[in-house]
C-alpha cells in the first residue's frame, strides 16, 4: 500500500480574516518569512484519505518531522512508500525510513552533490501527489482549521481529527 506524505501546508498570520490587534499566537505557533504560522503535515493513503496528522511550529524543516508524522498515524500497519516532494530529497531522511522499512519516493533536488538515489522509475507514483493536494483542499473546507481560533495546540489538533473523521465518513457512506 502506498502512502503520501506531504507537509507543505503553512499557516500564515491571518490578517484578511482578523483585526490587525490579533495577532497569531499560541502553542506551536513559529516565525516564518511571512509572520507566525504552524504546519499542518499529513499521511495519505492512495486514494487520499488522511490515515495520520501532526502539528508543528512552522521553524523546524519538513524533513526533521516527517518521522514524527509517520508515528502519529491512525492505523497499526506501517507504509510501505511514502512519496514527498522535493524538500524530502535527503539521504538521513532516507536512510531513517530505512530502519522502519519505509521506501522514500521524492524527486531530487537540482542542486543535489552526491549521486542520484533513484531512477525514474519510482518517480512514476510521484504523480499521484495530486492525491495529497486534493486532501489538504478538503481540510481547508473547515474554516475552524484554516484560522485557528484554538490557542492550545491540543485542542486544534482535536479539530483536525474531527475534519479528518469527517472527510472519512464522507467517502464511505
Amino acid at each position: 500500500m502506498t502512502y503520501r506524505l506531504a507537509v507543505n501546508w503553512i499557516y500564515p498570520n491571518a490578517l484578511l480574516t482578523e483585526p490587525l490587534f490579533r495577532l497569531k499566537k499560541g502553542l506551536c505557533v513559529g516565525k516564518t518569512k511571512r509572520g507566525k504560522g504552524m504546519k499542518l503535515m499529513a499521511v495519505a493513503d492512495r486514494f487520499g484519505l488522511p490515515l495520520g496528522v501532526h502539528t508543528c511550529s512552522a521553524s523546524p524543516h519538513e524533513v526533521k518531522l516527517a518521522r514524527e508524522t509517520v508515528c502519529e498515524r491512525f492505523t497499526d500497519e506501517r507504509p510501505e512508500k511514502m512519496i514527498g516532494d522535493k524538500a524530502y530529497d535527503s539521504d538521513p531522511l532516507d536512510a531513517e525510513l530505512a530502519k522502519l522499512d519505509i521506501e522514500l519516493i521524492a524527486p531530487h533536488k537540482a542542486n543535489r552533490k552526491k549521486a542520484q538515489t533513484q531512477d525514474g522509475r519510482k518517480l512514476r507514483r510521484y504523480k499521484r501527489r495530486w492525491k495529497i493536494e486534493r486532501l489538504f483542499a478538503w481540510l481547508g473546507n473547515f474554516r475552524r482549521i484554516v484560522v485557528r481560533y484554538e490557542y492550545h495546540s491540543d485542542n486544534y489538533l482535536g479539530f483536525v481529527h474531527l475534519a479528518c473523521i469527517v472527510i472519512l465518513l464522507r467517502n464511505y457512506f
